[in-house]
């Protein structure tokens, strides 16, 4: 379809030229004119603006003009048309469209990509635009990208389990690869070929099986997440402690100011100077109203409610809790 329309391209060029050459070398010849007279009276003949002519015409050389101004009409709207159509044609579009995420992930760094574009792969999307996180979407089928093109994501199009796809999603760039495919083998084989381009890439998969959990881990993925469990277990949650599970859902991470109730905090942007502090001389609660309910090591340690005589060390996280507006006010003071 490309090499057609741009075969049309070309001939509908080369006969707007050739009715050129012939209106000037007419004009040249059968008039005797100039040639600077000749590109003229071609030009004004060809464009039909209506000047006048150099001179009076003789009978020859108005059935001649009347014949150019004929051709010529048909020709340029012909030309016209192909023009146009090649112009708006869909991988005319498609290739704009890929030039402008290119040119958008070279100027990425320390973003996300984001295998697949399902149900998954749009909550994952929503979740970093809800967060301002920069991200990058790698999507196989075209009719995908056209239905959500109207939201002007960053689409690259292809297979997320080739490494030239991948590197044009700047996967050497980013710092977390998520796949987000149905297909349990797919997700693994792309875990396997981003841990060898990037090796200091966070990589988090979507799994069906429970078989494929663990090769994925082996396979380099930081994190499995397996939706159909999770599903089932926030089910039987509900019955056995409905109440406990339906504050949970209220708590919201993401989304509008006005409704975040959760957020985490690193060190660095809570000792700014480096000094490693004990949580009480932090004094969280009371300049801001919010409680910590969570404390992460560097080495990944999960502490749930610590105590307050903790220190605070280098690479560690604070997970705090508070109502909207004083978590609005944590993020004013310690800019996170």
């Amino acid at each position: 379809m490309k090499f057609i329309i741009h075969s049309k391209v070309y001939g509908a060029l080369t006969l707007v030229l050739l009715v050129f050459l012939s209106g000037v070398l007419g004009f040249k010849y059968l008039s005797e004119y100039t040639w600077i007279d000749a590109i003229y009276m071609t030009v004004i003949t060809v464009a039909t603006v209506g000047y006048g002519e150099v001179r009076p015409l003789d009978p020859a050389e108005k059935m001649f003009t009347s014949v150019l101004i004929l051709s010529s009409v048909f020709i340029l709207g012909y030309a016209f048309s192909v023009i146009t159509e090649h112009i708006f044609s869909k991988n005319n579009i498609e290739n704009m469209r890929e030039k402008r995420v290119q040119k958008m992930v070279k100027s990425m760094k320390n973003h996300v990509v984001v295998c697949g574009y399902g149900r998954n792969g749009i909550q994952a999307v929503q979740k970093l635009m809800a967060y301002k996180q920069p991200f990058v979407i790698i999507e196989l089928y075209e009719e995908i990208i056209d239905k959500y093109s109207k939201d002007h994501l960053p689409f690259v199009h292809g297979n997320a389990s080739e490494d030239e796809v991948l590197k044009k999603a700047g996967i050497e760039k980013a710092t977390t690869l998520i796949c987000a495919l149905p297909r349990d083998a797919d997700n693994l084989f792309i875990v396997l070929s981003a841990r060898q381009i990037n090796p200091k890439l966070k990589i988090i998969s979507r799994a069906t099986e429970e078989s494929s959990y663990q090769k994925l881990k082996l396979a380099g993925a930081d994190n499995v997440i397996m939706p159909d469990k999770i599903g089932g277990d926030h089910m039987a949650s509900l019955v056995v402690v409905p109440d406990l599970v339906e504050f949970l859902d209220n708590l919201s991470v993401s989304g509008e100011q006005d409704s975040i109730n959760v957020e985490q905090v690193p060190f660095e942007k809570i000792c700014t100077d480096g000094k490693e502090l004990a949580i009480m001389d932090l004094d969280l609660r009371k300049k801001t109203g919010c409680s910590i309910i969570g404390y992460k090591s560097a080495e990944g340690e999960y502490i749930v409610n610590p105590e307050p005589s903790m220190i605070l060390k280098k690479d560690s996280k604070l997970i705090l809790i508070g109502r909207p507006n004083q978590i609005e006010k944590l993020k004013q003071i310690y800019h996170v």
